[in-house]
């Protein structure tokens, strides 16, 4: 059972750091799964509000997480705030609206304990709802990721909600990218410190809030436009120039309404 802690002198062997902005319907199911995990060491929790409008730093608060303010949009401004704080020997990246099984920390602890030279692990993220074609795509993804790595190659892609790495090996996040930068940059930055590793038996289930869009929406959009050509755009000029992805904001069960575009460019629901 992990004691969830906040505040104090002391180190910890682990920090999971959660971006969060309006996960108010999610954010209680995330930590009480954190909370529920078969870990004996200790473990920080840090939530880092990033302009919620909502009731999300109450939330956090009241299941025991720190809880730190990050002015400047973006997720990995949010994530790199997290991080600088962070107090544990590995830090974990995890998101608000993601349910982590018991055994999770426990199969990260034990690769790390396996590889004490190594230097992240990463797992899979499967969608607990949304369209099949949505869970679909995701399994062919890691699939693929997982057999390069088997083959001899590098860990091709990494997801940002299942990805643990020692805090020492740890450069930072290029605030100036926006999608991909939490992901695709760090993984870049974090290959050239030494072993990263894939474990696809260490699956967490997330929210497929993304895909009510349609597959269009997220090939052409999502994926295309913001992640890939949006990264590439952003690592050429090193600074964003096609912007941040839309968030998706909605209660859970509200799935055949769509949130309304606000003026920042946020979506919420």
């Amino acid at each position: 059972m992990v004691e969830v802690s906040a505040g104090g002198a002391v180190e910890f062997r682990y920090s999971v750091v959660i971006p969060a902005f309006n996960e108010e319907f999610y954010l209680a199911d995330t930590l009480a799964s954190l909370a529920a995990q078969n870990f004996a060491g200790d473990v920080e929790i840090i939530v880092v509000d990033n302009n919620s409008t909502d009731r999300t730093a109450a939330i956090a608060e009241a299941n025991g997480a720190t809880v730190v303010f990050e002015s400047e949009r973006g997720v990995c401004h949010a994530r790199q705030r997290g991080t600088e704080l962070a107090r544990g020997e590995i830090v974990v990246s995890a998101d608000a609206d993601t349910v982590y099984h018991p055994d999770w920390l426990s199969t990260i602890e034990a690769w790390f304990v396996a590889h004490p030279f190594g230097i992240a692990v990463g797992g899979p993220c499967y969608f607990h709802d949304g369209p099949a074609w949505g869970l679909w795509l995701q399994r062919r993804l890691f699939g693929v990721v997982n057999l390069v790595a088997r083959l001899g190659g590098p860990v091709i892609y990494i997801t940002a909600t299942n990805f643990a790495f020692r805090r020492d090996a740890f450069r930072g996040y290029d605030t100036r990218l926006a999608q991909g930068g939490d992901e695709l940059d760090l993984l870049r930055g974090l290959r050239k410190q030494g072993l990263v590793a894939f474990d696809p038996n260490n699956a967490i289930q997330t929210s497929a809030r993304r895909m009510e869009e349609g597959v269009v929406y997220n090939f052409a959009v999502s994926f295309f436009y913001y992640y890939i050509l949006g990264y590439a755009l952003n690592r050429i000029f090193r600074r964003p120039i096609l912007g941040m992805a839309p968030a998706f904001r909605r209660a859970k069960g509200n799935s055949g309404t769509r949130g309304s575009l606000s003026v920042d460019g946020r979506r919420d629901g």
